[in-house]
């Protein structure tokens, strides 16, 4: 039995050890897969000076040289979170949100560009919108806190805050952005026009007209 037990012992020792020599390897294969990243993160700190040059160059005719469009068919960019706006150029450039006008320019960016853009537009401060309709805002303001409830239609304060400011990396910010730029961006989502984002194609898709100028006339009021 002794003799048995020494073998059991030793067979188990020797498993043990091929079984470390056999998975070293793929640690080792799997660790530089990880150096990258760490170093894209390192490197992402954005550039500030580029990206006004850039914007400058690309992007001020249609949204203002200071982020502010003066066109209310255009966003204003200026406060914007930098991830969300990122995301959103990428997916221009990809064809997954669709604008003709838009994915040329951003074509002609690389990511390093989008970046530093970004992190300049966020910087820039954004001028303060204002509600038109008098008639209309009290409902916008009912939809935008509240949703509503017997719909199924959720409150945009949920994600973006009461205040409109959004979560960084996560919703944008949407205080003070043109009424008209909301309204077309909600019904771009119900009519499918715009398909980068389910959920808020999912909230969109159970608005009226009338209910979506509401809520965008209120947006463009909150501060």
């Amino acid at each position: 039995m002794k003799l048995i037990a020494s073998l059991l012992l030793t067979a188990c020792t020797v498993a043990t050890a091929f079984a470390s020599t056999a998975t070293a390897p793929a640690a080792a294969a799997s660790a530089p897969a990880a150096a990258p990243a760490a170093a894209v993160a390192k490197a992402a700190k954005p550039d500030l000076a580029k990206g006004a040059e850039k914007y400058t160059a690309v992007c001020a005719a249609c949204h203002g040289a200071d982020g502010n469009s003066g066109s209310p068919e255009n966003p204003k960019l200026a406060g914007q979170h930098p991830e969300y706006l990122v995301k959103q150029l990428q997916e221009f450039k990809a064809g997954k949100r669709k604008n003709a006008v838009m994915q040329g320019f951003a074509a002609t960016l690389s990511d390093e560009d989008m970046r530093n853009i970004s992190y300049w537009a966020t910087a820039q401060k954004q001028k303060p919108g204002f509600a038109k309709d008098k008639d209309l805002v009290a409902l916008g303001e009912k939809i935008y806190k509240g949703g509503i409830a017997d719909r199924q239609i959720a409150a945009c304060a949920g994600c973006h805050s009461p205040t409109g400011a959004g979560i960084p990396s996560q919703y944008p910010r949407l205080a003070g952005q043109h009424a008209d730029y909301v309204a077309s961006s909600l019904r771009g989502y119900r009519d499918g026009a715009r398909t980068n984002n389910l959920q808020m194609t999912q909230v969109a898709s159970k608005l009226n007209d009338r209910e979506i100028k509401a809520v965008a006339d209120y947006i463009a009021g909150l501060r």
